[in-house]
């Protein structure tokens, strides 16, 4: 029988997987049909206008522009819904960010990709470190389970970090990604996503679930062996199952521990070589993901957003995070640069394509949103962060490969 299920202000009457529906149409449709309307694509991807659409959709735009609307098609069953279906798009993205770590990159050019992954981590996390201890002076930044020092290591580590899906698409779209230049690059960041999922676990350790944790660790590296050697065993068909159940497996082990899922869920996919599923199969579904599943992960985080603190000192703070990320970056780089005597302008590029941050650092901010490390003012704050450094990156790096060419095959 059709209810009244959230949508009584306005006066309509649908079931609940009709305003489910409504809400998966408006969270698919309107975000394409604004990309294609600009005709854009040189400056940003469609995940880029998707993650917009999902700020804009949330409580503090639409919210607030029409309620009762925003009421009728996302109230709190709608939500549910959606948050269940975002937390298996999520834990699938990140299982396959870990998997498509370029570790072996790493490995041959470990004395360069450790000068530049470390300083493009460390002064950008050390600039949002200061941005949260300026912000952790007054109310309303902290989440109500955290120590001041996990906000701003948190906050810290939201600057520094590279979101490396999104790099790719990015790079993709330059005509690089297959260069030279864009396969250090790529290094570069496969190293700072080890750091980042690091520096998540040592904030989210818990002294009273400490012996839990360690021995979630424990099991993870004892399991990590056989199961390597089992899905190297496989079929390339069952290689995706087995790998899919020990995502699963791992991502329950670490929430049970007191971590995030996710963490479970990025090391299940660390410790497989993306070559045993295939390039071309990792590829097409990491895209598929993208364009199926990840969309209501972007609404669901933009239904979180919150205007608490104000809106002026959001986007201030918001501008402050931004100032961090990004010279913190282009320095961090720019030193690195120096130290390995490297070409005119090849820092600036490296370093405009390492502070892309979108995907992975809202993961990153959800996670902490989610264990109460920060408020949902600094969450939102965080996210008008990533929009922004995302969005300034391909005019800028468009125009640095322009003017030096010679850059896209220099090995380094």
């Amino acid at each position: 029988m059709p209810a009244s299920f959230g949508a009584g202000n306005i006066g309509l009457e649908m079931t609940p997987n009709e305003i489910l529906l409504i809400a998966l149409i408006v969270i698919f449709a309107l975000p394409w049909a604004v990309w294609r309307l600009l005709g854009r694509k040189s400056w940003a991807p469609l995940v880029v206008v998707q993650i917009v659409g999902g700020i804009l959709l949330g409580p503090g735009v639409f919210g607030r522009l029409a309620p009762d609307l925003h009421a009728a098609v996302f109230g709190q069953g709608t939500i549910t819904s959606l948050s269940s279906l975002a937390l298996w798009a999520v834990m699938i993205f990140v299982w396959l960010a870990g998997v498509e770590l370029d570790l072996d990159g790493v490995r041959k050019q470990w004395r360069q990709t450790g000068i530049v992954a470390g300083l493009a981590l460390a002064v950008p996390m050390v600039a949002g470190v200061g941005v949260g201890i300026v912000l952790l002076q007054s109310p309303g930044w902290a989440g109500d389970k955290a120590e001041n020092w996990q906000v701003a290591t948190g906050l810290g580590m939201a600057c520094a970090v590279t979101a490396l899906p999104i790099l790719v698409l990015f790079m993709e779209q330059l005509g690089i990604l297959r260069a030279k230049l864009g396969q250090r690059i790529l290094s570069y960041a496969s190293l700072d996503d080890v750091a980042i999922w690091a520096v998540l676990a040592v904030i989210l350790m818990d002294g009273e679930k400490l012996m839990k944790q360690l021995g979630f660790v424990l099991v993870f590296l004892t399991l990590s062996v056989p199961v390597r050697r089992l899905i190297l065993r496989c079929a390339m068909d069952d290689r995706w199952a087995v790998a899919l159940v020990w995502m699963l497996l791992m991502a329950l082990g670490a929430d049970w521990s007191g971590l995030h899922f996710m963490v479970g869920a990025f090391l299940a996919g660390a410790v497989i070589d993306r070559h045993w599923l295939g390039e071309e199969r990792v590829e097409t579904f990491r895209k598929h993901i993208l364009l199926i599943l990840m969309p209501i992960f972007f609404l669901s985080s933009g239904l979180r957003t919150s205007w608490g603190t104000g809106g002026v000192e959001v986007i201030l703070a918001a501008l402050a995070l931004l100032a961090a990320a990004v010279v913190g970056k282009l320095v961090g780089v720019g030193i690195a640069g120096r130290i390995l005597g490297w070409e005119k302008g090849e820092a600036w590029t490296i370093g405009w394509l390492l502070q892309t941050k979108a995907l992975i650092m809202i993961i990153f901010a959800n996670v902490l949103l989610d264990k109460g490390v920060i408020s949902a003012s600094a969450f939102t704050a965080l996210l008008l962060m990533a929009v922004a450094s995302t969005v300034l990156t391909m005019p800028v790096v468009g125009r640095l490969i322009r003017r030096y060419p010679g850059l896209v095959e220099k090995a380094g």
